[in-house]
């Protein structure tokens, strides 16, 4: 096992990381900006090294001084967690150039999926069903206009180099197109370096089902059961489930196949995620629970997703702990032959904006009590005293909870976001007590759409 871990990321991954490493005696090194120099992850390192001011360029994206924390504190390997560092592959070449351990999937891997493109590509050619789109990029409003005509109306512009749910715009027509198209490419060349666009079939009533797969250090890629992603908004997540109750068992079976294709496709090892669209087709309802639902690949994350507590839950498997296992070359903890899921696992992100117009509001802490109990789980990045500064993602903490049943589950929740009590920042507490009591949801039967339907 990998001895000595720094963890280049902040807040509530950073200390969910940190915990895992300590349980398995790995020493645990934080880095942090002036900023954080407070919160729980940077007290709760065996070892902590501030590497810049707020700003994430010149601390939490700094190469530079990520690395040179790692030289100084003598640590073996690097873990990115999610977000910042963690899809930047020339980040990844740079740390085992240095001779030190990246707890995640390769260099290669990562570029090849950064690239939206790049990546629908080269899912098609290993039999991941793609939805209809460009194979390279739109260079100008023109191709872009043809390659919607060609497609059909509505379309979705993205960038090419996009991911958490930025860079994207709808056009039902070619008025919308030239506006959306000019919007995007401006927005990623800003954003991301590279104004690279991706015209896509868009689908009006769609959920997003996303499968964990990981890369074992024997070669084999396994997946770990689905999740189901659909409430969000501005396209990013708020709320996530597992198993989904929209995939039967002849989907999950196929949807579990292509993921594997995915990962096995690009060599894929550690933790990853193939998200997918998922499309409602029109039902029989003959009463046996007959119909078919089609998918689609969306992108593969290569990293640890946000929302793996619940797969963790529903498995019983510690994935920080799989991630540092196949980064050292062993063997996982678990038989992959032998996979057998329980029960049902929702987590609710609870996050520093206002619960109507979801608008960032961070500030001081005041009160900070954290639900106990049965099936829950809190994995946090703040306690009372602590300040939520607007320089990073709103995220304070994730709910989790875990039951027999999904009804159990939702029962659960109910009882944990009523218990959870946060006062000073904004928070979305009172959005998720809604949500809990919404028909729609509680139903099972929801899309994309739920939350823009709530407001």
């Amino acid at each position: 096992m990998i001895e000595s871990l720094l963890v280049a990321n902040r807040g509530e991954i950073a200390r969910r990381i940190i915990r895992t490493a300590k349980r398995l005696g790995v020493r645990a090194i934080a880095v942090h900006s002036e900023a954080d120099a407070d919160l729980p992850f940077v007290v709760e390192a065996d070892e902590a090294v501030c590497v810049g001011p707020a700003n994430p360029a010149q601390s939490y994206r700094n190469t530079e001084a990520i690395l040179a924390a790692a030289r100084s504190t003598g640590a073996q390997a690097i873990h990115p967690g999610y977000g910042f560092l963690s899809e930047n592959a020339d980040f990844a070449r740079t740390v085992e150039a240095s001779g030190l351990i990246w707890v995640g999937p390769g260099a290669d891997a990562i570029s090849a999926m950064g690239d939206k493109i790049n990546a629908r590509n080269l899912m098609a050619a290993a039999g991941v069903p793609v939805a209809p789109g460009t194979t390279e990029p739109a260079a100008d409003l023109a191709a872009a206009a043809a390659a919607a005509n060609e497609i059909g109306y509505p379309v979705m512009v993205k960038a090419a180099a996009g991911g958490g749910g930025m860079g994207m715009g709808v056009a039902a027509d070619e008025a919308a197109l030239r506006t959306e198209y000019d919007k995007v490419r401006s927005f990623a060349e800003r954003m991301f370096g590279d104004g690279s666009v991706l015209i896509e079939r868009y689908f009006p009533r769609v959920r997003h089902v996303e499968v964990q797969i990981l890369g074992l250090a024997d070669g084999r890629v396994v997946a770990l059961g689905e999740r189901e992603c659909s409430v969000q908004r501005r396209n990013q997540k708020l709320v996530e489930e597992s198993p989904s109750p929209a995939v039967s068992p002849e989907l999950r079976s196929r949807l579990l196949a292509a993921a594997v294709r995915a990962g096995e496709a690009v060599h894929y090892r550690n933790a990853g995620t193939v998200e997918c669209l998922l499309v409602p087709r029109q039902r029989d309802f003959k009463g046996d629970g007959s119909g078919v639902d089609e998918f689609f690949f969306l992108e593969m994350n290569t990293r640890l997703q946000v929302e793996h507590p619940v797969t963790e839950l529903v498995y019983g498997l510690d994935l920080v702990e799989q991630q540092l296992r196949v980064a050292a070359g062993l063997a996982p903890t678990f038989d992959p032959d032998a996979l057998t899921p329980r029960g049902h696992a929702i987590e609710l992100r609870i996050n520093a904006e206002d619960p109507k117009r979801f608008l960032p509001g961070p500030g001081a802490i005041r009160t900070w009590v954290e639900p106990t109990g049965e099936g829950v789980r809190v994995d946090s990045g703040y306690v009372a005293g602590n300040t939520v500064t607007p320089f990073y993602d709103s995220l304070m903490a994730k709910l989790i909870v875990h039951g027999a049943s999904r009804t159990e589950a939702i029962e659960r929740a109910r009882a944990t976001v009523a218990a959870f009590e946060i006062t000073g920042p904004k928070q979305n507490l009172p959005f998720f007590a809604e949500l809990l009591e919404n028909g729609e949801f509680t139903s099972g039967d929801y899309d994309t759409a739920i939350v823009s339907r709530m407001r």
